[in-house]
């Protein structure tokens, strides 16, 4: 396979709009972390522990995300430069790397998406047995 500087290039897009969906996702949980706060504040629930826990859980998956996402970003960068300094053994390796790294973020990605369904699922089943 022949790589070219336009390779890596062609993930710049993707990287940066997943990026902000990142942290997007970051700040509806920020935002749920600070409700949650004021709500035991108010009044403490032992409830609130699981949904702390699911939150804290869920933004270390999200710093994982950033980080292997912002590194991946990193390394594009640095494949791009080494290949523009003909070193091409060098700029592949880097670029498979780029790539690995993005797969562990999107994984990271599915697993906190899977958490979030799961903790809107436990907040239905509670609502649903308020109601009946």
């Amino acid at each position: 396979m022949e790589m070219t500087l336009t390779t890596p290039a062609l993930l710049f897009p993707a990287i940066s709009l997943l990026l902000l969906a990142y942290t997007n996702r970051f700040l509806a949980i920020a935002g749920l972390v600070r409700n949650l706060y004021d709500r035991y504040q108010a009044n403490p629930e032992a409830k609130v522990q699981a949904q702390i826990d699911n939150l804290r859980y869920r933004l270390g998956l999200i710093r994982g995300m950033q980080l292997f996402g912002i590194s991946s970003l990193f390394l594009c960068v640095l494949c791009m430069f080494v290949l523009f300094l003909g070193h091409m053994t060098i700029g592949e390796i880097i670029f498979a790397v780029s790539l690995f790294l993005m797969l562990v973020s999107l994984g990271l990605s599915i697993r906190e998406i899977h958490v979030s369904n799961r903790a809107l699922r436990f907040q239905l089943e509670d609502l649903e047995g308020k109601l009946k």
